[in-house]
């Protein structure tokens, strides 16, 4: 019997990007520990092949993991490729969700954070990358919305400048999106270590829904420490 699902509490499903091997000192790492610390359910899956990642494989990883998520509110953090794998395994749902057995998932409602994806120009220039393009992506993916896919209450896209894999924050690669809103922090990169993202706090406040902003890292990080596997 499946369990039932839960009515308090978070759970919460974190993205990497290209080349991402969950290293230590990474926000999403270090926020996945503040999170599982705080008692909430943290998945946290390392995406298949990051440095050659192919767009049908992390669809599925991404599906698989959604469907362990077992709390009526839920949190899905997505950083660089990772935004677009989790929009193309949305576009992918059937009837029965993100493959959960938990009585009431169909009850169950998601916020969404999409921080810094790629820009089109950088896909359309990679061989390798070019099927993450939504513009690519069969037109009944790329534009309608799938009825089957889970109520999404908010999106929010993290965008800043000087981000060498979306030179110009206009031109993100990104399908129709229900509920979009754009979040804008100057002088922050790609979101990543080389722009000093070890930690977030914004961010961990979002996911727990104690602010609305996200807004930039603090300049101090703190201690990173080592959380449980996921």
């Amino acid at each position: 019997m499946g369990s039932v699902i839960k009515s308090h509490d978070l759970s919460i499903l974190i993205l990497h990007g290209w080349k991402n091997h969950q290293p230590h000192d990474h926000w999403q790492y270090w926020l996945a520990g503040k999170l599982t610390a705080a008692g909430h359910h943290v998945e946290y899956p390392q995406l298949p092949k990051p440095d050659h990642p192919d767009l049908e494989d992390w669809s599925e990883a991404v599906m698989e993991a959604a469907g362990r998520l077992d709390t009526r509110e839920r949190v899905v953090v997505c950083h660089s490729l990772g935004c677009l794998a989790w929009l193309y395994a949305v576009s992918q749902v059937g009837p029965k969700g993100f493959a959960s057995s938990a009585p009431g998932a169909d009850e169950a409602w998601y916020r969404v954070a999409l921080v810094a994806p790629p820009g089109r120009p950088f896909l359309r220039a990679s061989t390798e990358l070019s099927s993450f393009n939504p513009d690519v992506w069969p037109e009944s993916l790329a534009s309608p919305v799938n009825p089957a896919a889970p109520r999404i209450r908010e999106t929010l896209l993290v965008r800043s400048d000087g981000d060498p894999y979306c030179p110009v924050p206009e031109d993100v690669a990104l399908p129709h999106v229900e509920n979009l809103r754009g979040e804008f922090v100057p002088g922050q990169g790609h979101f990543d270590l080389d722009a000093g993202y070890g930690s977030w706090p914004g961010m961990l406040a979002w996911c727990e829904g104690r602010q609305a902003e996200i807004g930039p890292r603090q300049s101090t990080d703190e201690a990173i420490g080592t959380p449980p596997a996921w």
